[in-house]
């Protein structure tokens, strides 16, 4: 892992992700939540997303004109990487049409068949990110490549977002497991004596991270 990929995980696990009792936008409930712009917003946390999308990018030979994603979650990122690589021009999609001026959904680079990449902060069941890429498509837009900083596994939401994408391919630079275990590590230290010694809390059911005195979960060893 790159230092600017080991440095921005480092800030997800530390500013962006905590543990708890949550409802989610899908409607679902999680123990944990990971607001990205937290991260995103933060100056140096703009610079290593700005870079980190750059260096996945290039990599991948995408070679897109623009960068865009549905607002607002996908705003920093864009104009991260737009302002790192100098050349990259950025988009944004409204969730509706304006109802006056233009009436347009996309805003900033408008360029019909222009080569384009879709991002977003955090992929759950997929649904702004499958958005953006129909309003892009239907725009005009030829989509190089799909990505996001962080997906969270569990809620399965990637083959949507593969499928909507097609054939171009959905990249997520980290996973919801990645920020946790570095959450964790960050929290107990690499050298905690403290074990669980049971597969899940005794409370809930969660994965256990103590044993003392009681097998417990993050959110209730304390």
């Amino acid at each position: 892992m790159s230092s600017a990929r080991q440095e921005l995980l480092h800030l997800l696990a530390t500013k962006s992700f905590r543990l708890g009792e949550f409802k989610l936008s899908s409607g679902g409930t999680s123990d944990y939540y990971v607001d990205c712009r937290t991260t995103t917003l933060d100056a140096r946390g703009s610079q290593l997303t700005g870079q980190v999308f750059l260096d996945e990018i290039r990599e991948r030979g995408w070679r897109p004109q623009a960068i865009g994603g549905l607002t607002m979650g996908a705003d920093p990122v864009v104009v991260a990487v737009a302002v790192t690589s100098g050349e990259i021009h950025g988009f944004l999609v409204r969730k509706a049409e304006k109802q006056h001026g233009t009436g347009q959904r996309i805003e900033g680079f408008r360029e019909k068949g222009a080569r384009v990449v879709i991002v977003d902060d955090v992929c759950t069941t997929g649904a702004s990110t499958i958005q953006a890429i129909a309003v892009a498509r239907e725009f005009g837009f030829e989509i190089a490549g799909v990505m996001c900083l962080v997906e969270r596994e569990e809620a399965k939401g990637r083959p949507n977002v593969e499928k909507a994408a097609s054939p171009a391919p959905f990249v997520s630079i980290f996973t919801a497991t990645d920020v946790r275990r570095e959450h964790l590590r960050q929290k107990d230290g690499p050298s905690s004596p403290i074990f669980a010694v049971a597969a899940s809390c005794e409370l809930c059911g969660r994965p256990a991270v103590t044993n003392m005195p009681r097998n417990r979960c993050e959110v209730h060893k304390a």
